[in-house]
């Protein structure tokens, strides 16, 4: 019997667990697979990871029958409980066929729309499982230099952006990729990529370094909160169109932004430069942080003290300033 690993706040979510959070996912996290061949140092299901088998990031997956979820994953979209899925194929010898079998379990059960994120190697592959019900496609990069690439994924960036590139040319609007802020990169090098991936049509959905005890990086500190805002701001502005060429930088820091400052406040004032970003609907809840913590991706609307927060943390708009960041929201 095929088992499906559920986030313990999707489970929560379609009913199958019991769980005391205050922010449900409004996608179905999904995890299938583990014990990847790939040897990324900061995941829990790297090939030479000790962590916990049920593990990723800081997340826990409890298992249930494959029928069981993907009719619970199902029920809970046409409810409206749930907005779309997001299925993470672990790679291994049968990650391809895996992939099409829970495309087709979920398909069969309702319209939900799914994101993928699997073992890629061409156009062709990435073009079958859109026609197997795919919606989107997630090519994940993570680092945002060929150097650390290599360094933390023990890969070859320049191979994985052509075939990102490809994918994104091939099939616009359907692409998208994950970078992690925290690996060793400067902000420059993080805002750039970001900016030449939507350049180039890609999505990106951002996430913030997370040691998990068992992993290669596990005494590696998260990036700190004011280098994060920064970035999550800059990317912010990408989306709403902005050239980065706004950005100026002091030793790899984004240190002010070209816009008149009263322009900047209003533009973040709805705080959605830091809630989570990435497919339309995935709110990822305490998959970065822990309950009480630091949240660098906000799982829902941010209160008007909380953006004053999160503006004031970037140190972009304080200094002279402050009745800016007093009167947001």
């Amino acid at each position: 019997m095929s088992l499906w690993k559920l986030s313990a706040g999707t489970a929560s979510a379609v009913g199958k667990k019991q769980l005391k959070i205050d922010v449900l996912p409004t996608t179905a996290y999904i995890m299938l697979g583990e014990k990847c061949r790939n040897n990324c140092r900061f995941c829990a299901q790297s090939r030479e990871s000790s962590a916990r088998a049920d593990m990723l990031s800081r997340v826990t997956w409890p298992e249930f029958p494959e029928q069981e979820a993907a009719q619970a994953v199902g029920t809970a979209y046409r409810e409206g409980k749930l907005q779309r899925a997001c299925l993470q194929i672990v790679k291994g010898r049968q990650s391809w066929q895996t992939s099409l079998d829970a495309l087709s379990a979920l398909t069969r059960e309702s319209s939900v729309p799914v994101c993928i994120s699997t073992d890629v190697e061409t156009v062709v592959q990435a073009k079958e499982l859109l026609a197997q019900g795919a919606d989107r496609i997630s090519l994940a990069l993570d680092a945002a230099t060929p150097e650390l690439y290599r360094e933390v994924k023990g890969g070859d960036w320049a191979k994985r952006w052509q075939l990102l590139t490809e994918c994104a040319a091939a099939l616009p609007g359907r692409i998208g990729t994950h970078l992690i802020v925290g690996l060793g990169e400067t902000e420059q090098q993080m805002i750039t990529t970001i900016a030449t991936c939507r350049d180039k049509g890609i999505n990106v959905g951002l996430f913030a370094f997370t040691p998990v005890r068992g992993t290669a990086w596990s005494e590696k500190m998260p990036p700190a909160v004011g280098h994060y805002r920064r970035v999550q701001i800059a990317h912010f502005l990408l989306k709403e169109g902005f050239s980065q060429e706004i950005f100026r930088y002091q030793e790899g820091r984004l240190a002010g932004i070209d816009l008149p400052a009263e322009e900047l406040q209003a533009i973040l004032n709805n705080g959605k430069a830091f809630e989570t970003s990435g497919c339309s609907g995935c709110n990822r809840p305490y998959y970065n942080e822990r309950p009480g913590g630091v949240m660098y991706n906000y799982p829902r609307p941010l209160t008007p003290s909380e953006t004053r927060q999160a503006i004031a943390e970037s140190q972009l708009l304080c200094q002279g300033n402050e009745s800016l960041i007093q009167n947001a929201g």
